[in-house]
């Protein structure tokens, strides 16, 4: 069953799995009354604030998995899966288990905290028997081809090891001649980029070293690098820890989120990039978005997890946490990794509205994540669905443009009767080689059960395509002269053509409308609809709009009929409304037609927008109407209008009246 709120009990079982002291409270007096105070303010001020400057957000190509998950993984019982590895043919898993055993077996091999299966049959390999004393949280491959271990045990195969080993890939043996050790405290995440093991955790010595939470290693020899010294510390509240880890692709840049307010004596509240190249430093990046203590009776720390793009070119963050002022709590943050300085602002920022967020993986251009939530682009509610919000039940791929979410929406369901049908915490999103690997702490996924792990295939997925306005310096402009009618005219940024009469008897009761690829989204007024008008979205080709589909009720709730003008660029549908004079946004994904919660004001001077009626975007500029029937157009950087720079194309009275807010360009 679907969980109808974050259970006090689920949060605390959270903080206690992380081992981290719980305050007890009895009741949470205000928590349902919290959004409707801190809602309008918070969002004026900028917990979902537009990026301070404009980064390159070009549309991408996405590869999706599967979102039914593969019939022939293993199951484990009890406790939870938390890491996996690949080597060759076979998979790896950790986490806190107790038995596992192959899909369709009817009974359990005892097997505690680590196990291997073939990655073609799901067979368990019967030879690999390691013998650990506690959980394993990490698993990386060294450049020769062995599995490095990292986790919360002291002995390893009857020996001394605590919390770091190296093992032999078939019988699971300890490679006796590996240096690696973690004196003392948990190894969380272990990373290997060339020949550089990256270890992260809450111990204080590393080979006999003092190393706080954060430490570098050769990888084939496990030798500590002297070179690395970057030292975490004085945690938010409990035990300091580093949880989450990501390394770039180049090996140039690091970033660790966890409980600690200091690195290397540098304030840095529960994130920290490092410039790796040359002398590993702190680098000059720091965020205050993790800064407030969000709901500090449960969660000491919520930066839980963070993951570099394929390309390196920016990193995702995840948070639990509740909600606080200012703070990307229980949200999915993505930062560009050149970025440099101090107070810096995600790029976008996606809430679940307090469901917490526990594991990321950015891979294909896509952004998984896994969690206890329920709905993601939720800004708007507060344990409920506010407006704009999209189900999503502990798993969700979103658009790394925008953050919205892509239609991939398996589930955390399909536990049988008797078994966990919702534990507070995905801990592991990992790309393998043939698709995504899922480790959590339930028994059920994409409908089916599946115990404590499971894997969406590549295999069975699909592709989403690139999709942006038309890029074509020169098409035709596109009016409504009456209803079902659509003057045509030839331009090319600068002249326009003979205007020709259309017939478009499919555009009806049309508003504000823009091209996205070979689609015409508008604004379709209905009397039926629950707010009186919602976004239709038509094919566009051969210079006719098709018949719509999206029915009535959909994407209506922030009331499409009040734009009087509309176009699309770069993952946003930029927009005017009446009686106000601003150029608004909204994050808007093609994959699902899915409007973005919340509202954003492009800073512009010198334009009166209240004016406008009808907006394009061709070749770099925004094409308008004026309510005299005149046409302009204004320089578009994607971060800021100057209405200084506006030019007339056509005057009023002329051939066309440009004043109808059915603008809008196309290239046939």
């Amino acid at each position: 069953m679907v969980p109808n709120v974050r259970s006090e009990q689920a949060t605390r079982d959270l903080i206690i799995s992380l081992g981290a002291p719980v305050l007890h409270r009895t009741s949470r007096p205000g928590w349902r009354r919290w959004c409707a105070v801190l809602a309008a303010p918070v969002l004026a001020v900028g917990l979902l604030a537009a990026p301070a400057r404009a980064a390159d957000l070009t549309p991408v190509t996405s590869t999706l998995t599967s979102a039914n998950p593969a019939d022939n993984t293993p199951h484990a019982q009890n406790g939870d899966t938390k890491a996996f590895a690949e080597i060759g043919g076979t998979v790896y898993v950790g986490g806190s288990f107790t038995a596992v055993k192959a899909a369709g077996d009817a009974g359990w091999t005892a097997r505690n905290y680590l196990f291997a299966y073939d990655r073609s049959t799901g067979a368990l390999k019967a030879d690999f028997t390691p013998v650990l004393d506690g959980a394993v949280h990490a698993l990386a491959v060294s450049p020769d081809g062995k599995l490095i271990v990292g986790g919360a045990f002291k002995t390893v195969n009857g020996d001394s090891r605590k919390n770091l080993v190296e093992l032999d890939p078939t019988t699971g043996a300890t490679v006796t001649s590996w240096a690696g050790r973690s004196d003392g405290g948990l190894v969380r995440r272990t990373i290997v980029v060339g020949n550089q093991l990256y270890i992260a955790g809450a111990f204080h010595w590393v080979n006999g070293t003092q190393h706080s939470l954060l430490a570098r290693l050769n990888a084939s020899t496990g030798a500590i690098d002297p070179t690395f010294q970057i030292d975490a510390s004085v945690p938010r509240a409990s035990s300091e820890l580093v949880w989450g880890l990501a390394v770039s692709p180049d090996n140039k840049t690091l970033v660790a989120v966890g409980n600690f307010t200091q690195v290397n004596g540098q304030a840095r509240n529960q994130v920290v990039v490092v410039d790796l190249a040359g002398t590993p430093a702190v680098a000059d990046w720091s965020t205050q978005r993790y800064v407030a203590p969000c709901y500090d009776w449960a969660f000491p720390f919520y930066a839980r997890d963070v993951d570099f793009s394929d390309d390196g070119t920016y990193f995702i963050i995840i948070a639990d946490g509740g909600r606080g002022a200012g703070a990307y709590c229980d949200a999915v943050a993505r930062f560009e990794t050149a970025d440099r300085g101090a107070g810096i602002d995600a790029t976008w920022v996606n809430y679940t509205g307090t469901d917490s967020v526990t594991s990321v993986e950015a891979a294909d251009n896509v952004v998984y994540v896994g969690g206890h939530f329920r709905w993601l682009n939720n800004a708007n509610g507060n344990d409920s669905a506010g407006a704009g919000a999209i189900n999503r039940f502990g798993l969700g791929a979103l658009d790394p443009i925008n953050g919205l979410p892509l239609v991939w929406n398996p589930g955390r369901t399909g536990a049988p009767a008797g078994t966990t049908t919702w534990g507070p915490i995905m801990w592991e999103l990992w790309r393998g080689s043939t698709g995504l690997y899922a480790g959590f702490d339930s028994d059920g996924v994409g409908n089916e059960y599946h115990g404590r792990m499971g894997l969406f295939p590549l295999a069975g997925g699909r592709t989403v395509a690139a999709t942006n306005a038309p890029s074509a310096a020169s098409g035709y402009l596109y009016v409504s002269s009456a209803n079902g009618q659509a003057t045509k005219v030839p331009f090319d940024g600068t002249t326009l053509g003979t205007p020709v009469s259309t017939s478009q008897p499919n555009l009806t009761a049309a508003g504000a409308s823009f091209s996205v690829g070979n689609k015409l989204y508008w604004s379709k007024t209905d009397a039926g609809a629950p707010n009186g008008s919602y976004l239709d979205v038509s094919i566009f080709s051969g210079g006719s709009v098709g018949v719509p589909w999206v029915s009535s009720g959909y994407n209506d709730w922030f009331k499409p009929a009040t734009m009087t003008g509309a176009f699309y660029l770069g993952g946003k549908m930029y927009y005017t409304k009446s009686g106000t004079n601003s150029l608004f946004f909204r994050y808007l994904e093609p994959d699902g037609y899915i409007v973005g919660c919340t509202e954003f004001t492009l800073p512009s001077v010198g334009l009166a927008w209240g004016s406008v009626r009808g907006l394009a975007w061709v070749n770099g500029k925004i094409v308008y109407g004026w309510t005299d029937g005149s046409l302009r157009t204004v320089p578009f950087d994607g971060a800021a209008v100057d209405g200084a720079a506006a030019v007339q194309v056509a005057p009023a009275g002329g051939a066309v009246d440009w004043s109808s807010r059915t603008l809008w360009f196309a290239t046939s």
